[in-house]
């Protein structure tokens, strides 16, 4: 289990904004280890892919991550993230394995800014 402590009203805020829920589940697809970073590729269905997009924020595991690349086809949004050896060390993510599935949680803000486009979109 990843666990951060939570933010407080009185908190800087210098990271992502995630709340600790689970919207989905993801699967690792690939992964390629260099010297100073590893490259983790994950699946999602398209109902989370579309809150995904690059250098964006996203929870994989509970650890907040920033999004490399996003691709879209058919069946799935693939995402890119790029690991320190701190992250993979420090968190659970050194343990995945190709094939393991996730725990994701998307963008706070992109979930609002869907929702009210959505909204408004019922309104006309």
């Amino acid at each position: 289990v990843n666990l951060e402590l939570a933010l407080n009203l009185q908190t800087r805020l210098g990271g992502h904004l995630v709340s600790g829920h689970v919207d989905g589940t993801g699967r690792l697809v690939n992964i390629d280890s260099g010297i100073d970073f590893t490259r983790m590729d994950f699946s999602v269905n398209q109902e989370l892919g579309k809150f995904i997009a690059p250098k964006g924020s996203i929870a994989v595991d509970g650890v907040s991550l920033t999004t490399n690349e996003v691709a879209d086809d058919s069946n799935a949004t693939v995402f890119t993230v790029m690991l320190v050896p701190h992250t993979l060390a420090n968190t659970t993510l050194g343990l995945l394995r190709k094939g393991s599935k996730v725990h994701i949680e998307v963008d706070m803000v992109a979930r609002y800014i869907y929702r009210m486009q959505e909204f408004h979109k019922n309104e006309r």
